[in-house]
């Protein structure tokens, strides 16, 4: 019994470490990441519309995979134009945008660089990145939230 109870607590430990991972990765898996990030650092900095940024580890999770395609359909579904960039925290090009939002692994947040409003929707996507339904309307509807702040 204490076995399948240590196994069991094993198998977690590693499935959170897969999210979270801290590694760095070598030159040119970072190059490769980075081309696939949508938007850059500087051009989010410098946008003036709402934006939405996932951040990522070198190493993802499906969960992390999950919500990239969840947030990228659900813009899509809304027919707009709204900047989404995928941000690699463990590129070092990236530190500055890291830095300012405190991410160090998978995060979701929404952003306004008129304002400087933030808003941090991690727990929101990872409860519910099983359920694209859920996410997708719930996604909606913060972003509808956000713009009339």
């Amino acid at each position: 019994m204490k076995t399948i109870q240590f196994f069991t607590v094993g198998m977690a430990f590693f499935a959170v470490m897969a999210c979270n991972s801290g590694e760095q990765a070598n030159q040119a898996d970072a190059v490769n990441t980075t081309t696939t990030t949508t938007t850059t650092t500087t051009a989010l900095i410098a946008a003036d519309e709402i934006q939405v940024i996932q951040f990522h580890s070198e190493h993802r999770c499906m969960t992390c995979n999950a919500i990239e395609g969840h947030t990228k359909n659900t813009l899509a579904s809304l027919g707009e134009t709204l900047p989404f960039a995928l941000v690699n925290v463990d590129d070092a090009v990236n530190e500055q945008i890291a830095e300012e939002f405190e991410a160090t692994g998978t995060a979701l947040y929404l952003y306004n660089p008129k304002t400087g409003a933030k808003q941090d929707l991690t727990d929101f996507a990872f409860m519910n990145a099983r359920d694209s339904i859920a996410f997708q309307t719930q996604l909606a509807e913060a972003i509808a939230a956000f713009k009339m702040q």
